[in-house]
């Protein structure tokens, strides 16, 4: 695997190694990474990662090629023992709402990379959102692409302050979902069907419909008037459901535009 023979060669380090950190330690395995290349600084790590060939809680490689922060900074210093000096390592930070500005202090004159994945990362369908600051060269922004690659797909912003807009949909909006599939099964509920069966129908749903709008790559407003025959029952649920007052579009958009603030709100208290 090209991809990882600068990584092989230097190494890379991951520092916390839990849901996400693991899903991506598992997808850069499964890709050619070589475990013998792989520090990983967890004081909590778990059981399943101890006889994978990695190196575990020990000292960090001279010159590694990356070092991956999947842990909130004030935790880092302390897994790390102090804070290693960095000559030409590349830092990735997947630790959400920490500034690109945060690891600059930490990390003088080192090229940063922020990302925000999402929790569908675990099963290798998330979506990550990515910044550099400006010692990232294009180099550097295709190596964090191809971490994070091995999780989902990947998309580039232009300007950091993007990054709460992008919490606040795809970072927390899984959760949107859940929930959507919580609401779909009550209301099957409540026209009579059993619940386990309701809740099959819900989760099946939506996600074949997920499925089917990545695939399909089209817009969904296409894909929402193939299903919706004039006068039938697609058509009824969605009056209720796209009413401009009190349907769908505005309550998403108060839900994201909460998230987003609060994501702002966290960022200025942690600086």
């Amino acid at each position: 695997m090209g991809d990882f023979d600068d990584l092989n060669t230097r190494g890379l380090v991951l520092v916390g190694c839990g849901r996400m950190g693991g899903a991506m330690l598992r997808g850069w395995l499964a890709r050619g990474l070589e475990p013998g290349a792989v520090t990983v600084i967890d004081p909590h790590l778990a059981p399943e990662w101890l006889d994978k060939g990695l190196r575990v809680n020990t000292g960090l490689p001279a010159d590694p090629a990356v070092l991956v922060l999947a842990v909130k900074p004030q935790m880092m210093a302390q897994a790390l023992g102090g804070v290693p000096r960095l000559s030409d390592t590349l830092v990735l930070s997947v630790a959400a709402g920490t500034t690109i500005a945060t690891f600059e202090a930490v990390f003088p004159g080192a090229p940063i990379v922020r990302v925000m994945p999402n929790t569908p990362a675990a099963i290798g369908q998330g979506i990550s959102a990515m910044i550099g600051n400006g010692l990232a060269t294009p180099a550097h922004l295709d190596l964090a692409q191809t971490l994070m690659g091995a999780v989902g797909r990947v998309v580039r912003l232009d300007h950091e302050d993007q990054m709460d807009a992008v919490t606040g949909l795809s970072g927390s909006g899984p959760a949107y979902v859940f929930h959507l599939i919580e609401a779909m099964a009550k209301a099957g509920e409540a026209q009579g069907l059993p619940a386990a069966l309701s809740l099959e129908l819900a989760r099946m749903t939506v996600a074949g419909a997920g499925a089917l709008a990545v695939d399909a790559d089209e817009d969904p407003a296409v894909l929402r008037e193939n299903v919706t025959s004039p006068g039938g029952t697609t058509a009824a649920g969605l009056r209720v459901l796209m009413d401009p007052d009190t349907g769908l579009p505005p309550l998403m958009a108060r839900t994201i535009a909460a998230a987003t603030e609060r994501g702002r709100e966290l960022g200025k208290a942690a600086q």
